[in-house]
């Protein structure tokens, strides 16, 4: 079978049997023996920077020599890309071997596509010995498919409104979800967050005996500087001073996601009874790989493609581009999900914008170009309206001069779409260039 027959196959069956709840995953673990109590390692939830905070981890933990899995979502390019172990891929051969093996459990239990990726996860890291395992939440925590996961952390990095349709329009509500990944004795890493938000997950992890390390209290960073090649900061908590660190990921939000990661990979390295290395912390930084935030994958004109996908995260991304490109003129290549603030969305892309491309990715869940429209005139800002989000980055990257900057932006599925047919962009660039 190949790559494409397997993935269709696997969708079709399963896409269908989305259902919040535990148990179906419960089950299936029980059939496999239980690999998720037998690993080690963190895991993360919030709704902006999981992603980001589990690449750091994993990296710490390879420069620590730990045989490192991590488990993430949703793929970029390709599906294996959800499960690696030592920075590779699972090869497709194992993936579907592994598949065919468990199938029988899968449709005994009438699992879903997200689960049946989890649990394959979890045994496979299990059967190859893996000593750190890093899971990023799917959605929210409590009633997620990676929550059986007995991590000897939990990370939540931040909360905001986001999937306000399963978790909750408030706040409150979404932290409630959040905090679900909190175990028995198991310390707590958060992110910066008001306090509020704080005291609601400080209860659940004090009903939990679980201590918590809060951001600006029990670790904190300082001398922020950002630049188009990363960033530089210091860090320090009660037992550590990093003076001068650098992560080659760009965005001031890139400083406070590294603070998460580094005070959760050091209660780890606690836990495990392993020292803490301030040489090997400072050589991981510096070689993250985590495509698509903030990514620069041309010059000349620049462009940036982010997986930016809610309010939170294009207001992060603009005020990143306001100081990193305060004076340039910025073409904007825009699809989003239709589940998703549009209007609060489209008014930060519209602030920063000499030009909007409004397109549509290939998500069943994409915003259809006209509501993305609507808004834009409201505003009276400069547009185009390009079918393919592909076609958009070409026109946008044909009319930018060099010295300007594309960015394309709005979900995950954009940006994926773009990393496809990377070549094809690098042939028009090639062209305006001579």
């Amino acid at each position: 079978m190949k790559y494409q027959e397997f993935l269709d196959y696997i969708y079709q069956r399963h896409s269908g049997n989305i259902k919040l709840g535990l148990d179906r995953i419960h089950n299936i673990l029980k059939e496999m023996n239980y690999p998720n109590l037998a690993l080690k390692g963190i895991h993360i939830a919030g709704t902006n920077g999981k992603g980001s905070t589990a690449a750091m981890c994993d990296v710490m933990s390879l420069n620590y020599n730990f045989i490192t899995g991590l488990n993430t979502s949703p793929h970029l390019v390709d599906y294996r890309e959800r499960i690696r172990i030592n920075g590779k891929n699972i090869t497709l051969k194992k993936l579907i071997d592994s598949y065919k093996k468990w199938e029988p459990i899968f449709e005994k239990y009438e699992a879903s596509f997200f689960e049946i990726t989890t649990a394959m996860a979890f045994n496979y890291f299990h059967v190859n010995n893996v000593e750190c395992a890093i899971f990023e939440v799917g959605l929210g925590g409590r009633l997620d498919g990676t929550n059986p996961f007995a991590a000897t952390v939990s990370v939540i990095t931040t909360i905001s409104l986001d999937h306000t349709k399963s978790l909750g329009d408030t706040i409150e509500k979404i932290a409630y979800e959040k905090a679900g990944i909190i175990k028995e004795n198991t310390p707590v890493v958060l992110g910066k967050m008001d306090r509020t938000t704080v005291e609601i997950i400080k209860k659940i992890a004090g009903e939990k005996n679980a201590p918590v390390y809060e951001f600006g209290k029990d670790f904190d960073i300082s001398d922020i500087h950002i630049d188009e090649n990363g960033s530089t900061f210091n860090y320090h908590d009660q037992q550590t001073e990093l003076p001068g660190l650098t992560i080659n990921l760009l965005g001031k939000h890139q400083p406070y996601n590294a603070a998460v990661a580094i005070k959760a990979f050091s209660l780890f390295l606690q836990r495990m009874g392993k020292p803490f290395d301030e040489t090997k912390i400072r050589k991981a930084l510096i070689n993250i790989n985590w495509p698509g935030r903030m990514q620069i994958i041309f010059r000349n004109p620049t462009v940036i493609i982010d997986g930016a996908h809610n309010e939170e995260g294009m207001s992060v991304l603009i005020n990143n581009l306001k100081i990193l490109f305060p004076d340039k003129k910025i073409f904007f290549v825009l699809a989003i999900l239709r589940d998703k603030n549009l209007e609060q969305i489209i008014r930060d892309v519209c602030s920063v914008s000499y030009k909007i491309f409004i397109s549509k990715n290939k998500s069943t869940r994409a915003a259809e170009i006209e509501d993305q429209v609507d808004i834009v005139k409201q505003i009276h800002k400069n547009f185009e309206t390009v079918m393919d989000v592909v076609d958009a980055a070409k026109k946008a990257i044909s009319e930018a001069g060099k010295k300007d900057i594309i960015v394309i932006s709005g979900s995950l599925y954009t940006i994926s779409e773009v990393i496809k047919e990377k070549e094809k962009l690098h042939l028009k660039i090639n062209t305006i260039q001579k």
